[in-house]
């Protein structure tokens, strides 16, 4: 099984990825609300910004403040020494 490093030392299922998306648009934010609303959200921003929005086979909905491009280059395969530099921002 492969992970993907999702920021401050947090790592996901490769395989159980279905989306990344941005937070911002309003069918994403019902779809965090609802996820939180029903105990199915895993917030691993570390109390930053949210600026990504996972999500898995299992619906379940995880909130990084690592942004959806860095971590689409880390689903493909590219190396990126940032880790957890995008957060700090």
């Amino acid at each position: 099984m492969k992970f993907i490093n999702a920021g401050f030392g947090n790592m996901i299922a490769l395989e159980r990825i279905v989306a990344l998306a941005s937070p911002d648009s309003a069918p994403i934010k019902r779809i965090v609300q609802d996820a939180k609303d029903d105990g199915r959200a895993i917030d691993i921003s570390c109390g930053r910004r949210t600026r990504s929005v996972i999500i898995t086979d299992s619906d379940h909905v995880i909130l990084s403040a690592i942004q959806p491009e860095t971590l689409s280059g880390r689903l493909n395969g590219k190396s990126d020494n940032e880790d957890d530099e995008d957060a700090s921002e």
